[in-house]
């Protein structure tokens, strides 16, 4: 047996509970996993409190992140005691992830933990970070470097906003935060803004074209906020969309894209690549500090993930949770 976080949707109605689970339960993969820990992101806790259909089906064990040790391996890849990392590839929404003590996972979706982050530090980090991480990537592969101008972040107390300031400003950009939570400003300065901008700026209706003032963009938000942006952005700058906290759409015109030359990207890390999510971990590891990963995240046990999932849907968590097993 196992303690797992358990959802169910039947005649009861949907509900999340910490359970005791059999080990027979578990899906069949070709590794088994002790876990050490996983967290709570924004798709988790939409899982959990089921404030949308993330579970396509029941029951489910959340989790889209987990670091564990290696128990039994069919893989050639992986041995008994390898410390491995997972990020996404629809575990926690089609297979059971990572918010328990065990999981069964298949090793196409494994990365070696990499050397010099522990497995609370990777978690610290977790999707959130990781998408920043490959958010920063893209900027850096268009071209962009610190003599081109600022950088705005939008959404910028979540998870992936509180990564990408802190990655960028320790790369060397100019980094702009935009947050809903402007009595929040003195966290963001410590990690690295060198402005905070109110989120009512870029969240109404705005003209396709504005003044010229980002050189490249990191948006968590999505809807009127990414239009904004993407109408601010300088000539031949670039916007990297990773996220959709205000909405999945995008209510804005050509103007940016084929007057002003504006590349937009979208980063998925569901799905990404063993070798991109290698290459944005490498870079993680190597980047951030200690003091950096303590500054972003709080730790919590396995009983306290159902709170502390609504309370990150009501905007009361800052920065990364981090779920020690």
């Amino acid at each position: 047996m196992f303690k797992a976080i358990l959802i169910n949707k039947d005649e009861q109605g949907y509900r999340s509970v910490l359970n005791d689970v059999d080990e027979q339960q578990l899906p069949a993969a070709d590794v088994t996993v002790k876990v050490i820990a996983s967290t709570i992101n924004y798709k988790d806790a939409l899982a959990i409190t089921g404030k949308a259909p993330v579970v396509r089906s029941f029951p489910m064990v959340p989790g889209i992140d987990l670091v564990g040790e290696v128990l039994q391996s069919d893989a050639d890849r992986f041995n008994v005691g390898d410390k491995v990392l997972l990020n996404g590839f629809g575990v926690g929404e089609g297979h059971w992830g990572g918010l328990a003590e065990k999981a069964c996972l298949k090793s196409d979706w494994l990365i070696p933990l990499p050397a010099g982050i522990t497995p609370e530090q990777a978690m610290a980090v977790g999707t959130a970070g990781y998408t920043a991480m490959l958010s920063v990537l893209a900027l850096q592969k268009h071209g962009i470097t610190p003599a081109h101008g600022e950088i705005l972040v939008t959404g910028a107390n979540g998870g992936v906003g509180s990564y990408a300031v802190r990655i960028l400003s320790k790369l060397g950009y100019q980094v702009v935060a935009a947050t809903g939570r402007p009595e929040e400003s003195d966290y963001l300065k410590k990690l690295g803004a060198v402005d905070i901008l109110p989120r009512s700026q870029f969240s109404e209706p705005g003209k396709p074209l504005q003044k010229e003032r980002w050189a490249g963009v990191v948006d968590c938000v999505g809807s009127h906020t990414l239009a904004n942006a993407c109408a601010s952005t300088r000539y031949g700058g670039a916007v990297a969309a990773c996220g959709l906290a205000q909405g999945m759409d995008f209510p804005s015109s050509v103007a940016p894209f084929i007057l002003r030359g504006v590349t937009l990207y979208g980063i998925d890390s569901v799905m990404r690549p063993l070798a991109d999510r290698v290459q944005a971990w490498q870079h993680l590891s190597e980047l951030l500090n200690p003091e950096d990963f303590d500054a972003i995240s709080e730790v919590i046990s396995l009983d306290q993930v159902i709170d502390t999932a609504s309370a990150l849907l009501e905007g009361k968590i800052q920065g990364r949770v981090v779920v020690k097993m």
